[in-house]
């Protein structure tokens, strides 16, 4: 049976945002103890200020569910600004009513990154994955901060940062020279251990990745080819994003 990704196409940041947050929502819904995971990142942001919105508005709860974050920088604590487990309690864990013990991010700043990793890994497996892991995709077809030529059986890694991701990531750093070189990730074979997952993209600067995804061959010299692999993929992307590929 061939695999198919489903694409949903949105007019513009906003729609693909909402789109998202609906199909988010109504799996909290549907399954008040279920496993989502999470991305950090620019694209989501939108995603988590209108579930944010339903949470005030409708009460949605989010009391039973886990979350699983792809990955988090090496050498930075929770407590750091720039780190993922700040930009996550920012952008959306403070303001619906999840159990911070419920949450889980990579430790960055732990003694020992190997163990880290294994932790990690064994966190994953018990539950078995994510409900529902959603994603973005960076310019070079990078999923979490798996980067070009990372293994289609990878599980929690840590990987060095490629200057084009480094420098993606810059405008949240006071200086390129403060960007982390490296980072904990969840690897390929972790994603796709996932039951669902939500592929989110937005922009004209994503519209190669979009078009190498769809119309390219499945390789490790592009991560999120590994997606195809996946029994059921839903790419939500808007117009910009989608402008390379004929639908």
């Amino acid at each position: 049976m061939k695999l198919e990704i489903k694409i949903i196409q949105a007019d513009h940041y906003e729609e693909m945002s909402r789109l998202a947050a609906a199909q988010v929502i109504q799996l909290v819904k549907a399954k008040p103890d279920a496993v989502l995971g999470l991305a950090t990142g620019g694209t989501p942001i939108g995603l988590y200020r209108e579930l944010i919105e339903d949470f005030r508005a409708n009460g949605t709860s989010y009391e039973g569910i886990h979350t699983i974050n792809l990955d988090e920088y090496v050498g930075m604590t929770a407590e750091n600004s720039n780190s993922y487990a700040s930009f996550m309690k920012e952008n959306l864990f403070s303001h619906i009513n999840i159990k911070p013990e419920n949450t889980n991010i990579p430790n960055g700043s732990a003694e020992n990154l190997e163990d880290e990793c294994k932790r990690y890994d064994a966190l994953i497996e018990s539950f078995n994955g994510a409900d529902l892991q959603v994603l973005g995709i960076g310019r070079n077809g990078h999923i979490g901060f798996n980067e070009p030529g990372t293994s289609f059986s990878s599980h929690v890694h840590i990987v060095e940062l490629s200057q084009n991701t480094r420098e993606a990531n810059a405008r949240y750093f006071p200086s390129m020279d403060e960007v982390p070189e490296k980072a904990l990730t969840m690897g390929i074979a972790s994603i796709l251990k996932s039951r669902e997952i939500l592929l989110l993209a937005s922009g004209h600067t994503k519209a190669q990745a979009i078009k190498e995804l769809l119309e390219g061959s499945v390789s490790e010299d592009f991560p999120a080819s590994a997606l195809k692999n996946h029994q059921k993929v839903t790419l939500i992307a808007d117009q910009d994003a989608l402008q390379l590929v004929r639908l």
